[in-house]
């Protein structure tokens, strides 16, 4: 039990004024041992969705790989793409049955969700039990979260737009990285628009910004 793979972590997700910021650092621990310093945490989904993963890494994968069957299988019943909040609530869905299930190892894992719809973008707090909570300024979930959201909720403010919140996101990663040893060795950073969703960022380092 002490020697599975899980990603220590800290995620952040923040809603700008013209959409979604999402960032994870990229250390994965087994209990006190970095077994992994390029671990992917920020996953882009589909055209319109992407997610970050805390908690157990094959739990996360497995759910991402569930997700993205069922959103595409959605969309072809459908014939047209899920809305966000359909999304999140498929994703939660998918959560709540993990931890349900009997098992020797049970399902722990935390995911923030940005996505795009008709009526814009979205950001979404999924947390393990399957709750689906919509935010509407900012996020942080893993061991590392307390630091990183004493440093948004002295910097966030509502008309914050996507190129701030990109160095809002960095800086709240990299307060984490300095005091959480579960969290290190970098940083990505996904954007949520209308026109699209980007990786804008990936870089490793262990210093203070």
């Amino acid at each position: 039990m002490e020697e599975q793979l899980k990603t220590g972590t800290t995620t952040i997700g923040i809603a700008c004024s013209d959409g979604v910021v999402l960032a994870a650092d990229m250390r994965a621990t087994a209990g006190t041992m970095i077994v992994d310093k390029h671990a992917e945490k920020a996953h882009i989904i589909s055209d319109d969705f992407a997610v970050t993963i805390a908690g157990t890494v094959s739990d996360a994968q497995l759910v991402i790989k569930l997700f993205r069957a069922e959103l595409k299988l959605k969309e072809v019943r459908t014939n047209k793409k899920p809305s966000a909040k359909q999304a999140a609530n498929l994703l939660g869905g998918l959560l709540y049955g993990l931890i349900r299930q009997p098992s020797m190892l049970p399902g722990i894992a935390h995911f923030l969700l940005g996505g795009r719809d008709n009526e814009g973008t979205h950001l979404y707090d999924l947390f393990p039990d399957g709750s689906v909570t919509k935010v509407r300024d900012y996020v942080s979930s893993g061991s590392g979260s307390v630091f990183a959201y004493g440093v948004l909720e002295t910097q966030y403010r509502a008309d914050l737009p996507v190129s701030e919140g990109i160095k809002l996101a960095v800086k709240g990663v990299n307060a984490a990285l300095q005091r959480d040893s579960a969290s290190g060795n970098g940083i990505v950073v996904v954007t949520v628009q209308r026109d699209g969703i980007k990786q804008i960022m990936q870089k490793e380092w262990n210093i203070t910004l």
